[in-house]
């Protein structure tokens, strides 16, 4: 699987370095592109976060907007904002494809192609909420980074992979993250 992962200045950067984890596990090749936010994000929640995404696929800055994933003829089959703040989400929105993250998010739209969501942001506006339902009824899947307890977590870490197990979920990747609701 080909898969961009974004990666923007929401907090969060914890989520973008576990998934790029088990995406590179299950083999897919990625494209990751970290905003300048995400970046300083990154250096403040984790100690080796930058480091630990580049080892799993080819590293991107926002400003690379001559990269091939900016182009529809790049054959990606998803792409994935983990964290997504609620700025990427406007841009999204409305079409404004600034940086990379959102031409990629722009691009996947266009294509039909698979776009997930990971937002992070609470409360939520009414703004909000009206951009993320714009791009939902576009198609894009909104998955908030809201951990389930069903599954009795005992770590920080069993929290994030519940959420990281749902995004491979979405993308159709095989995981054992995460207990499964069993009624």
């Amino acid at each position: 699987m080909k898969i961009v992962l974004g990666v923007t200045g929401a907090s969060g950067a914890i989520y973008a370095v576990n998934l790029a984890s088990e995406l590179a596990k299950a083999g897919s090749e990625l494209s990751i592109i970290v905003s300048d936010a995400g970046k300083q994000v990154l250096a403040a929640e984790t100690s080796d976060g930058l480091q630990r995404l580049e080892s799993h696929g080819r590293l991107l800055s926002e400003h690379d907007i001559d990269a091939d994933v900016a182009s529809g003829s790049a054959r990606t089959d998803a792409v994935v904002v983990c964290p997504c703040s609620m700025k990427t989400v406007a841009a999204i929105a409305s079409g404004y494809a600034y940086n990379l993250i959102c031409r990629v998010a722009d691009v996947a739209i266009k294509e039909q192609r698979r776009l997930v969501l990971v937002v992070r942001e609470m409360p939520l506006s009414a703004i909000h909420l009206e951009n993320m339902l714009k791009l939902a009824r576009l198609g894009a899947v909104i998955l908030p980074a809201s951990p389930g307890f069903y599954h009795e977590p005992k770590t920080v870490n069993d929290m994030v992979n519940h959420v990281v197990g749902k995004v491979l979920d979405v993308l159709g990747v095989e995981s054992e993250l995460y207990k499964r609701w069993a009624g």
